[in-house]
């Protein structure tokens, strides 16, 4: 069990950027940027450093939602192990450090307090996926001029002690070095240039396919979560031609519905009601609120679990804006 709850957290800090175990703690994940050494030469990748508060407590319902799809059981049973597991966490760590695999250590320190030190091997950005550090080799330009000694091992000598028709001049000679030295500077910032040119670019096109990657398996696990709701209970309506009518009928039995909005304007509640049902959802309409307005909802259910199932995944993986509503 210890080792399936580890898994479960790891694989949601890809996911979220806090995933908190309940009356334990938090682990936060915080984005670093791209970060490039200059005397080094290394490039390191955008990525997600792991802290821990153990001052967040409160149950937020993702992980035990979360470890309840994947292992088939309810949500009760779900939050049940977890507290099982957490008790032994505790008495662990009285005597021995608690590890997590890919995400860090913990140990309490001679004060009794508890010290987090992430391990830093895993990159939980999605974004960076596929990225590695890699080092930019420095760029040297080439000698294009001879040193001060081959310079003058090729001066002409009048052996004959002739008188020539010209003579360098003291001035030229001063100079030379001069555009030399221009010549080379410029050479040095243009291949400089380049090459962090070359390197941005390296990374731009990296990114794109990890962004790319990571926006299939989001999209998979949308699809596969929408399929993994559970059976919805059968709810017979009575529809007429008049939606106001529909808002205002009393019903037999509570409801609970998940908003996603409320609209003044029938077209564009009817607008919403058919983009939610385009991306899988049981998208209805609820009683009209009291102000007139038309409320479009994400689903409705006779069973108050799996409302709040739905809510809590709109809400924390689908980073979506909804509320809770109790129809009576």
């Amino acid at each position: 069990m210890s080792v399936e709850l580890k898994q479960c957290i790891q694989e949601l800090l890809y996911q979220h950027e806090c995933v908190t175990v309940p009356n334990f703690g938090a682990f936060l994940t915080r984005s670093v940027p791209v970060l490039i050494e200059q005397n080094s030469g290394v490039f390191n990748p955008p990525r997600k450093e792991i802290s821990f508060n153990r001052l967040l407590t409160s149950n937020d319902g993702i992980l035990a939602h979360y470890m309840a799809q994947k292992q088939g059981i309810s949500y009760e049973h779900a939050l049940r192990k977890i507290e099982k597991e957490v008790i032994v966490w505790k008495q662990r760590l009285n005597t021995q450090h608690l590890s997590f695999a890919g995400i860090g250590e913990m140990r309490l320190n001679p004060q009794k307090n508890l010290s987090f030190f992430p391990y830093g091997t895993v990159n939980f950005d999605l974004n960076a996926f596929g990225l590695k550090s890699f080092i930019r080799k420095p760029l040297t330009p080439p000698n294009f001029y001879k040193t001060e000694e081959s310079k003058t091992s090729h001066i002409m000598e009048n052996e004959n002690k002739d008188d020539l028709m010209f003579t360098p001049s003291g001035n030229e000679n001063k100079r030379t070095p001069l555009w030399r030295y221009a010549a080379i500077g410029v050479i040095g910032i243009a291949i400089v240039g380049a090459s962090y040119y070359f390197g941005q670019q390296y990374v731009a096109d990296e990114k794109a396919k990890a962004t790319e990657m990571a926006q299939e398996k989001i999209k998979s696990n949308v699809q596969k979560a929408t399929f993994d709701l559970g059976k919805l209970s059968q709810v017979d309506l009575s529809i007429n031609a008049n939606p106001e009518v529909i808002g205002n009928a009393p019903l037999a039995e509570p409801l609970y519905s998940v908003i996603a909005g409320s609209y003044r304007s029938m077209k564009n509640a009817e607008k919403k009601l058919a983009q939610l049902q385009a991306e899988g959802f049981d998208a209805a309409f609820t009683e009209i609120n009291p102000e007139g307005l038309h409320r479009v909802a994400y689903g409705r259910f006779r069973s108050k679990r799996e409302a709040l199932n739905l809510h809590n995944y709109i809400r924390f993986s689908l980073k979506e804006e909804v509320w809770y509503l109790e129809e009576n």
